[in-house]
């Protein structure tokens, strides 16, 4: 038997001729787009459409054959495909879990479309998708949701519904699109009896089957569908991706570093098969070119980070430290040298009046307790030399907007190159958005929380509940809307606003509305 890890050498020796599909096999003979339709990435003239045939989505290959499949696509002016513009037709290799990305091109920009898949005679539910608004073009507004952590097993995905419904022109995923960990045949915290899922969802996910058949699960949830075929999205990862707490190479377990990487290479490979990326996002094994920029106009660029790849290993053990002095070391790095050049080039150079700062983890400063009290090692608190350059530059560039996602609560935060002068003016302000399900049905507030806000001035909010950030951006000031639902343990909660803020792009600051 080959080891592990020769397994993968033999599977990523296909990926080149997976470009060159095998013939196309029959159609399948049961509906195979159970895993619904998306949208994601849009330019002025272009988008990607995304789906995955899995006639059994609960089985390894989604039940089909190790064969090819043809699938024809639509993208139209209007819902009832009167007005068809764009054309053509993909094929869903088993190499790539039979997952079809198409970028269509040559598109109007800032105007919305509408698409569809079809193969044999099956046809997918339709999707909604909007392009990105001329380069030269000055836009009075932008409309976006900020959503992340979505543990199938905690929860139910009510909130996607209520985001499903709003007025948007894109979302942006934080992190966490699906969890590692073992789930129950009835779903956890849903407690589905109608779900049976087989014995394998109570393994870890670690190999490509696995992470494909994970992906597989959370797709057919009705709510997060719903999201998908709403609005373009732009997504990026966290760790559960892989392994909580990971650090580019290194595992939070005590195993080979090669062996990690096998497990690292199934994972980003899954993740780029599920979500609408293009193929400069496809993983070469272990590695993935994730961090990528867009733009809206003249009126914002988004500069979406990968804070797991590059990263330092945690300082002091990771986890909540007090008197760690490693955390400060100038050589430690959470974005890479490479991706930082990038990102304050970029804010530079953006030419737009804002800058979004789409990535993982809280940038803020954080203590629990006062201020010799325990902070973070996985945040930007573990990172604060390329925090310090971050912060330094969003000072000299006005407009500096951090949508971040992974910690399961709400908070907003004015940013300050140093926090510990709490009279010094911000230089930006963080919008962390709670999670869709992960942390179960959650609360108004918790003890801790209340304590941060006591000793970190600049948290201007602190909020336990389940739920996602919406904003609206116009040429000068930001409007965030934190909305949430009471419990996600049971189904159709309802929505509420839970609070909102103001700030100015010339003078950041957020005040509660």
């Amino acid at each position: 038997m080959l080891p592990r890890r020769g397994l993968f050498a033999l599977g990523s020796a296909t990926l080149v001729a997976a470009l060159a599909p095998a013939p196309a096999a029959a159609a399948p003979r049961r509906y195979p787009f159970t895993l619904g339709v998306a949208s994601g990435d849009p330019l002025p003239d272009g988008v990607i459409l995304w789906t995955r045939l899995a006639p059994s989505p609960f089985e390894p290959m989604g039940g089909l054959t190790y064969a090819s499949h043809r699938v024809s696509w639509q993208l139209a002016r209007d819902d009832r495909f009167r007005t068809v513009i764009r054309s053509g037709t993909a094929t869903a290799t088993a190499e790539y879990g039979h997952s079809v990305h198409v970028d269509v091109r040559g598109l109007e920009p800032g105007r919305e479309y509408w698409y569809r898949f079809r193969t044999g005679g099956h046809v997918s539910a339709t999707g909604r998708t909007r392009t990105m608004p001329a380069q030269g073009s000055s836009p009075g507004r932008l409309r976006f949701a900020a959503a992340s952590c979505q543990a199938y097993q905690d929860g139910w995905f009510t909130a996607y519904r209520h985001l499903a419904a709003e007025d948007l022109d894109l979302v942006f995923f934080l992190g966490d699109y699906i969890y590692e960990g073992a789930i129950t045949p009835d779903g956890g915290n849903r407690f589905d009896t109608s779900l049976r899922l087989p014995d394998t969802y109570t393994l870890a996910s670690d190999t490509l089957d696995l992470y494909r058949m994970r992906y597989a699960l959370y797709h057919t949830d009705p709510d997060l569908q719903a999201a998908h075929a709403a609005f373009p999205w732009v997504v990026t990862w966290d760790d559960h991706e892989v392994q909580d707490n990971y650090a580019a190479g290194v595992s939070r377990y005590p195993v080979d570093p090669v062996d990690f990487l096998v497990h690292r290479a199934n994972a980003y490979r899954a993740y780029w098969e599920n979500l609408p990326l293009r193929l400069p996002q496809l993983p070469a094994g272990p590695d993935a070119l994730l961090y990528r920029r867009l733009r809206y106009g003249d009126l914002a660029t988004a500069h979406v980070l990968d804070t797991r790849q590059y990263r330092s290993d945690q300082a002091c053990g990771d986890n909540l430290r007090a008197g760690c002095a490693a955390r400060d070391d100038a050589g430690r790095t959470i974005l890479g040298r490479a991706q930082r050049d990038w990102l304050l080039d970029g804010m530079s150079d953006s030419g737009t009046h804002w800058n979004l700062i789409a990535q993982q983890v809280m940038m803020a400063e954080c203590h629990y307790g006062g201020p010799a009290a325990r902070m973070d090692m996985d945040k930007w608190d573990g990172y604060a030399a390329d925090r310090r350059a971050v912060l330094l530059h969003a000072g000299r560039v006005p407009g500096t907007v951090v949508l971040t996602g992974d910690i399961h609560f709400n908070y907003a935060a004015d940013l300050r190159v140093d926090f510990a002068r709490p009279g010094t003016p911000a230089v930006g302000v963080e919008l962390v958005c709670t999670s869709i399900s992960s942390g179960g049905d959650g609360s108004e507030s918790t003890p801790n929380l209340e304590q941060q806000l006591a000793f970190n001035p600049h948290l201007r909010f602190a909020n336990a509940q389940r739920g996602y950030v919406r904003a609206e951006l116009t040429r000068e000031r930001l409007r965030a809307d934190y909305r949430v639902v009471p419990y996600v343990t049971r189904l159709d909660a309802p929505i509420l606003t839970r609070a909102s803020f103001v700030t100015e792009r010339t003078r950041p600051g957020l005040v509660h509305t």
